[in-house]
C-alpha cells in the first residue's frame, strides 16, 4: 500500500509541509509506504481543455511542459492520495488547481482511474478561506468516486510564517487523527494479496 501526499504551496517545507507531514506520520508508522511531492514555486500549466486525454486514453496529458504526468502517474500508482494547498484568496494555489484540473481531466479520460482510492485534503490559511480551500478538494476526489475519510474537526492548520504551524496544537491533532483514519481506511479496504 501506498500514500501519496502533494504539497501545492510555493514554500517548499513550509506551513502546508507540515501539515502533510503530521498526517503521514500515522500513516507511516501503520507500516504504509509515504511519499511526500512538494511541488514548489516552480509552475504547473492549466488545463488546456485539448481533450487529447479522451483521444489517445494514455494516462497522460497532452501537455509535456511540466512534470504534470509525473504527478498523474504517482496519484494512479498510489493508494491513497492527500492533496495539501495553502489558502490564496479563500481557495487553492494555482498549482493545486493544475493538478485538480489535469489530473481529473486525465484519469476521467481512462476510465476514472482514481475510483475508490482514499483522498484527504489539507488546507492551510493565515485566518480565514480554509473551508474553501479544503471544499475544493474534496469534491475533486468526489468527483473522482474517491473515498473521503474525517477526521475529529476540518483537516485545516492555520500559520502565516514559515513554521508558525509547528505551533497550531489543535491543527496537529487533526492531521494525526486524519493520517490514523487514512491508515485504517486503507487497510479495511485496500485488496491485500
Amino acid at each position: 500500500m501506498k500514500t501519496v501526499a502533494f504539497n501545492a504551496s510555493a514554500r517548499k517545507g513550509g506551513n502546508t509541509s507540515v501539515m502533510l507531514k503530521a498526517a503521514l506520520a500515522p500513516i507511516e508508522a501503520a507500516g504504509i509506504e509515504t511519499e511526500l511531492i512538494e511541488l514548489g514555486a516552480k509552475p504547473l500549466q492549466g488545463c488546456i481543455a485539448c481533450y487529447k486525454c479522451f483521444e489517445r486514453k494514455d494516462g497522460k496529458c497532452a501537455v509535456k511542459m511540466d512534470a504534470m504526468n509525473e504527478h498523474i502517474a504517482k496519484m494512479i500508482e498510489a493508494d491513497a492520495i492527500i492533496l495539501g494547498s495553502p489558502t490564496y484568496f479563500a481557495d487553492v494555489s494555482s498549482n493545486m488547481k493544475s493538478l485538480i484540473d489535469r489530473a481529473g481531466l486525465v484519469t476521467r479520460a481512462n476510465g476514472n482511474l482514481l475510483n475508490r482510492k482514499v483522498g484527504a485534503g489539507v488546507a492551510v490559511a493565515r485566518r480565514a478561506g480554509s473551508i474553501q480551500t479544503l471544499n475544493s478538494i474534496n469534491l475533486f476526489f468526489q468527483i473522482s468516486g474517491m473515498i473521503v475519510p474525517g477526521s475529529t474537526y476540518w483537516s485545516v492548520g492555520f500559520g502565516l510564517q514559515p513554521g508558525d504551524t509547528e505551533n497550531d496544537t489543535e491543527g496537529l491533532a487533526t492531521m494525526q487523527d486524519l493520517g490514523v483514519n487514512v491508515a485504517w481506511l486503507l487497510k479495511k479496504t485496500v485488496d491485500q494479496d
